[in-house]
């Protein structure tokens, strides 16, 4: 017997489970991002924590940021402090606010184009900097591979590599950079290190900026999907050096046109 759209009365049964697996899974970005702020200047690493959530695609266009109070709990810093950034950052166009039963505070759509982010680097960048900002990202990002792949996944864990890997691949070039970090991003969530997730988003966070810089280029994109199909069947099967092996070979070719057009 089937239910509603061809699915077995068990599967029916099962998928509400998966679905809140997903997003406990997809949760863990968020929730690394917002760590306790630390620093002296509360107002302003409040703001670039939730310019990295939108900006990464955590938040994503049209999505609602968690509600104040829960950003001020999640952050430790007053509800004054995050209503200032909420508010700095509608002026700027990444906000905006809704009113009614189903209001808040909402990630436009789409995103403004702007100067570069808090954290990210400016217009001039020497070749010390270039080679420190894509030192790191190799050694997260492989490693993050590699421990996707060694972990035993759940379904969940499958079917939200999956889904980010086939909306990369339908994505239009504007929204490529944003799908491209959740991508990256899900791989380090999969490694079960929210640590690693914080580290991995900042410097993504960076090499966005640098991203930008630069054209999308269609052979190039084309050449990009077919390595992160590559890495994920790698993560799913299990293989942590095919992985580690396959994510630094992608990762060679963006440093590439990095170096080629940045140089």
């Amino acid at each position: 017997m089937t239910s509603d759209g061809g699915r077995t009365a068990g599967e029916a049964a099962v998928q509400p489970a998966v679905e809140l697996a997903v997003a406990a899974l997809e949760s863990l970005a968020q929730e690394a991002l917002s760590r306790p702020v630390r620093s002296g200047n509360a107002f302003e690493e409040t703001l670039a924590r939730l310019l990295q959530l939108i900006r990464l695609g955590i938040v994503a266009p049209g999505e609602a940021l968690a509600p104040e109070r829960e950003l001020a709990a999640r952050f430790e810093v007053s509800r004054d402090t995050v209503r200032e950034a909420i508010r700095s950052l509608a002026d700027a166009g990444y906000l905006e606010s809704r009113r009614g039963r189903y209001g808040g505070t909402f990630v436009c759509d789409p995103l403004p184009s702007g100067p570069p982010a808090p954290g990210e680097p400016g217009p001039s960048l020497t070749a010390d900097e270039l080679d420190d900002i894509l030192t790191l990202r190799a050694v997260l990002e492989v490693g993050a591979a590699r421990a996707a792949a060694s972990r035993a996944l759940t379904a969940a864990e499958r079917e939200s590599l999956n889904a980010r890997l086939v909306e990369l691949r339908a994505a239009a070039p504007a929204d490529y950079r944003r799908l491209d970090s959740r991508l990256h991003l899900t791989l380090a969530e999969l490694s079960g290190s929210p640590s690693l997730v914080s580290l991995v988003a900042e410097n993504r966070m960076v090499v966005n900026g640098l991203l930008d810089r630069i054209p999308l280029i269609a052979p190039n994109i084309a050449h990009s999907d077919e390595q992160h199909g590559q890495i994920v069947w790698a993560v799913l099967v299990g293989d942590a050096d095919r992985a580690a092996a396959l994510m630094a070979e992608h990762l060679e070719g963006s440093e590439s046109l990095l170096r080629a057009f940045l140089s």
